[in-house]
């Protein structure tokens, strides 16, 4: 089983501009994101895939893989599709976010595990500890599964609704995916929903055109940079 790591990279955030490029203790955040990544011992490669020349610039100055894409991608989803299609030898495709700078190897590794069952053709890493301040909000995306761990819905709001149970609690998403290559050349090529654009969250498209999505449990928690805020808790774990 060949796996392909790709982090998807854009200079221009909406709400962290140059995000990527962002110093944090003497290296930029894609930098400390690919070295991460690349400990992964079952990646077989790890690209960035930007359509910013700065980033495809800083990448190979420090030794790292970078390709350029297509400036028109909705998703980083999109994007990674647009560099895997290059490499058909490669079994397993591994989104990983360029904007967590402790990406842990292991998130990795038990993500590309999954897919020794050969009915998983999409994957993602859920955790079961979830604040109660996290339930209502937005930017922490929720998740509720099924007897077999597959979603049956991501929201931004809180699910099931607080109005009429607090004892069910939802799983955290964690925004690593995995895909078989072949899935993922199809996700790409899926029209948009207004499902998906009720959320502004690119897995419910997947869902809607009936195609399962496997969770898995971590206890390993890396923090994510959305905004400039989020970097301090970065600095103190590092």
């Amino acid at each position: 089983m060949k796996v392909l790591g790709i982090i998807p990279a854009r200079f221009g955030s909406s709400r962290f501009p140059g995000k990527p490029l962002i110093e944090i203790k003497g290296k930029t955040m894609i930098q400390r994101v690919y070295e991460g990544a690349s400990k992964c011992p079952e990646l077989n490669r790890v690209i960035v895939a930007t359509d910013d020349d700065r980033i495809f610039q800083h990448v190979h100055s420090f030794g790292g893989e970078a390709m350029m894409t297509l400036s028109t991608h909705q998703s980083g989803t999109e994007r990674c599709g647009e560099v895997a299609a290059l490499f058909p030898e490669m079994d397993i495709v591994i989104n990983i976010q360029g904007d967590e700078p402790l990406v842990d190897p292991r998130q990795l590794s038990l993500l590309i595990q999954e897919f020794k069952h050969e009915e998983v053709g999409i994957a993602t890493l859920v955790s079961k500890h979830i604040e109660t301040a996290a339930l209502n909000n937005p930017n922490r995306i929720k998740v509720v599964v099924n007897h077999k761990n597959d979603a049956l819905l991501f929201s931004r709001a809180a699910i099931p609704s607080l109005q009429y149970s607090s004892s069910v609690v939802p799983l955290r998403h964690i925004g690593l995916y995995g895909f078989r290559n072949e899935i993922l050349q199809k996700l790409v090529a899926l029209p948009v929903t207004e499902l998906e654009q009720s959320e502004s969250l690119e897995q419910l498209r997947w869902l809607y055109f009936g195609y399962q999505i496997r969770t898995i449990l971590t206890e390993i928690e890396t923090p994510n940079i959305d905004v400039p805020e989020d970097l301090e808790q970065v600095l103190r774990l590092l």
